[in-house]
């Protein structure tokens, strides 16, 4: 038997953040991970750093994670090669213009420099995009990092600083007894105070063992990369509509993703699939005309949760004390997981934050009778 103050479900981003943030304050925790730290969606993703374009449920978790991001050299030892280059959001029709133009308004709303380009602007400011792009709005601030650096980065700070991060084990079962939550995990049986659930996709399963069933299902986005070609799309690209997103890295490859790779959260295994390659390489030439005929060297996918709404569940239980949940990040959880940590260690151990989370609560699945 174990016997911890806090332990905390899931090795990604988020679950290594809040071993850290809690190590920090001095707290004893133990992290469980079923495979090995960020080898799921947290490592396997695309590398977006973006606040531009979020649900507004999500944006003062952004802003806090922003000002970590850029204070990772301090926290970290490294920056995990973070780069400010500006997130440039295409429009290709009018209904996706005046998209982009709402949005300025929430922009506004949570300071965030947010600037308009028309087509005349952004053809003369970017010559290398396709005819078809009409419009884009461009976020300075935003940029791109190597996802396969940050989960582990976080880990090796956290255990530094007294954390007990423990690899290739997986939870079976959670209850909570006599005030504190028993954690059946390989062969060992692990006792705490609080439960911190970060467990991604599985986090639904998390909640399920509480009485907190969500309709989480799994979500396998399909990545690329292309041989190195030479420098020249310095921002990080989306698009609204979605289905294609790229960047390049200043080495010269090219990172895109766009539709959905297939998986099983059973094994788990993912893997990208030959048509969602394709598919996204050609709305990558699309708008980067000059890629045509780039050779692709790498595809891969991970399993991620996906939530009906879009938005991740992220607070306190609505069935035990003590419990506090944040998965189901959608797709877009890489760049909030540094500030979730920091706001699960602040609800744990002040049992408060600043920042408002009622929109994300789980209670948002429940109905009354």
């Amino acid at each position: 038997m174990v016997e911890t103050e806090v332990l905390v479900i899931g090795g990604g981003g988020a679950g290594c953040s809040t071993a850290l943030h809690l190590a920090l304050r001095g707290a004893k925790v133990v992290l469980l991970e079923r495979g090995l730290v960020g080898s799921q969606a947290s490592g396997a993703n695309y590398g977006g750093v973006r606040q531009q374009g979020r649900h507004p449920a999500e944006l003062p978790i952004a802003k806090r994670s922003h000002a970590i991001w850029q204070d990772l050299p301090r926290l970290l030892g490294t920056d995990c090669e973070f780069v400010a280059t500006g997130h440039l959001k295409l429009a290709r029709s009018a209904a996706d213009e005046a998209d982009l133009v709402a949005y300025l308004d929430v922009a506004r709303d949570y300071q965030l420099p947010v600037r308009f380009l028309d087509r005349a602007t952004l053809h003369r400011d970017y010559p290398w995009l396709g005819a078809s792009v009409v419009a884009a709005s461009f976020a300075p601030e935003d940029g791109s990092a190597n996802p396969r650096l940050l989960s582990p980065a976080l880990a090796q700070a956290a255990r530094a600083a007294g954390a007990a991060i423990r690899e290739q084990i997986q939870v079976t079962a959670c209850r909570h007894e006599n005030g504190r939550f028993v954690v059946e995990a390989g062969d060992a049986v692990f006792h705490a105070d609080t439960l911190v659930n970060t467990a991604g996709f599985w986090g639904g399963q998390v909640a399920e063992w509480f009485g907190e069933p969500v309709p989480v299902r799994p979500h396998t986005p399909n990545m690329g990369v292309t041989e190195p070609i030479p420098y020249f799309i310095r921002p990080n690209i989306g698009v609204a509509g979605g289905g294609i997103y790229l960047r390049q890295i200043p080495r010269g490859n090219v990172i895109f993703g766009g539709g959905r790779g297939t998986g099983d959260p059973a094994v788990p295994f993912s893997r990208a699939t030959p048509e969602a390659t394709l598919a996204a390489m050609r709305k990558a030439v699309e708008i980067v005309p000059s890629l045509a005929g780039v050779s692709v060297i790498r595809s891969w996918s991970g399993i991620d949760g996906m939530m009906p709404d879009g938005i991740p569940v992220v607070g306190p239980s609505s069935t035990t004390p003590g419990l506090f949940h944040a998965f189901g990040f959608s797709g877009h959880g890489f760049q909030l997981g540094p500030a979730i940590g920091a706001i699960l260690s602040e609800l744990v151990l002040d049992g408060r934050t600043d920042v408002p989370l009622e929109p994300l609560s789980i209670r948002r699945f429940q109905t009354t009778p």
